[in-house]
């Protein structure tokens, strides 16, 4: 089997072997803790122009399969495991993990230690980083052109992702529409418009360029924000899309990269985390309940709120409803006066635990107090 090398820009080097695409790839190197939840990942456009590192030692038992997609491509630039399954064992694979990263063009590496990268990611905070497969390069050459290779500050990415046409989500044969939601699509995960349609839901599915206009066309009852890849300070027009709304008091939910945009709305700054939350076992901490809640993460950003007191900002007061256990991190706001509240996790399980879903049922009760419905 060839050699593989990954390289940081901090200049550490870790050899292993060839696998999946050959060639080489960058990203910002990440590191995800959970033990399943694999295509979830891959399939998740919040990890554009990421390389993940699989901390758990065996990848790939349950193979790939089409339901569990949740987006029409993967999208994660490289993807790094210690000990992938030489053969599925689930009875719903289709296809094996490294035959679908072969067939998508990425670039792998196995046979590294995966808990030392990540490690030394935690203790360094995240960094670019590169995969180099069947390439004739020196050790001082790859890691030039990993720090020639863009970083994630600044990066305006949710255009990548984002729909080009919106579509629509309809609740499931047997469940009522109760009501209409406008969802931007910064990165969405097909398990999130799902969710809110076996709610009675209708989820509109709307790109990243749609105007206040457009909204309003369709006569929303609430608008939601996805997650997505990318630093949220680039997001300038959505955020003033984000204020026009809030001034017309629609209803709004915003989770991940949704959430973050939101933050900067109300005039809160976001800021890179060291090396972000990432994986399916993360806790957090409901202020309000003082329940804990076991999530699925994915962000490297965060926003600047003041976790121990109440805030006030131009659509009314608010606090701070959520923090991350590990570290005291933001994970939740709402308003008091205005219908808008957001969470910095996945509360759409996919992959993870199921703790957060009652998130959705919250942005129905928004609903229903903003527009007057009664719904059973």
């Amino acid at each position: 089997m060839a050699k593989a090398f990954l390289v940081l820009d901090d200049g550490a080097v870790f050899e292993g072997q060839s696998w999946a695409a050959t060639g080489e790839t960058f990203g910002e190197a990440v590191f995800s803790t959970g033990m399943t939840g694999y295509q979830e990942t891959l399939t998740d456009p919040s990890y554009h122009k990421q390389v993940v590192i699989m901390t758990a030692p065996h990848i790939g038992n349950t193979g790939m399969n089409t339901p569990d997609e949740e987006s029409r491509k993967i999208w994660v630039s490289g993807f790094v495991v210690r000990n992938p399954t030489p053969r599925t064992s689930n009875w719903r694979s289709e296809r094996s993990l490294e035959d679908e990263l072969i067939a998508s063009g990425v670039v792998g590496i196995r046979g590294v230690d995966t808990r030392a990268i990540t490690r030394h990611l935690r203790d360094r905070g995240a960094m670019r980083v590169g995969i180099f497969s069947d390439v004739e390069l020196t050790r001082d050459e790859m890691v030039i052109r990993v720090r020639k290779s863009p970083q994630m500050a600044g990066a305006f990415l949710a255009g990548d992702v984002s729909t080009h046409e919106t579509y629509v989500v309809h609740p499931p044969e047997g469940v009522e529409k109760k009501f209409v939601v406008a969802a931007l699509d910064l990165g969405i995960k097909a398990a999130t418009p799902r969710n809110m349609a076996e709610r009675g839901i209708e989820v509109h599915v709307m790109p990243i360029s749609t105007t206040l206009d457009e909204i309003r066309a369709i006569n929303p009852d609430g608008v939601f924000l996805s997650n997505g890849p990318g630093d949220p300070a680039t997001m300038t027009d959505v955020i003033a899309l984000v204020r026009s709304l809030m001034d017309l008091k629609i209803p709004l939910f915003g989770i991940c990269f949704g959430h973050q945009i939101i933050g900067r709305a109300l005039g809160f700054e976001t800021y890179k985390l060291p090396f972000g939350h990432r994986g399916i076992n993360q806790p957090v901490k409901n202020l309000k309940s003082g329940k804990v809640e076991i999530t699925a993460h994915n962000h490297g950003f965060a926003v600047a709120a003041p976790v121990e007191m109440n805030f006030n900002t131009v659509y009314g007061a608010g606090y701070v409803s959520h923090i991350c256990l590990n570290d005291n991190v933001v994970e939740g706001l709402e308003l008091l006066e205005t219908p808008v509240f957001s969470v910095q996790y996945h509360p759409e399980a996919a992959a993870g635990p199921h703790d957060a879903t009652y998130l959705f049922d919250h942005f129905l009760e928004l609903m229903e107090k903003s527009s007057g419905k009664v719904v059973a």
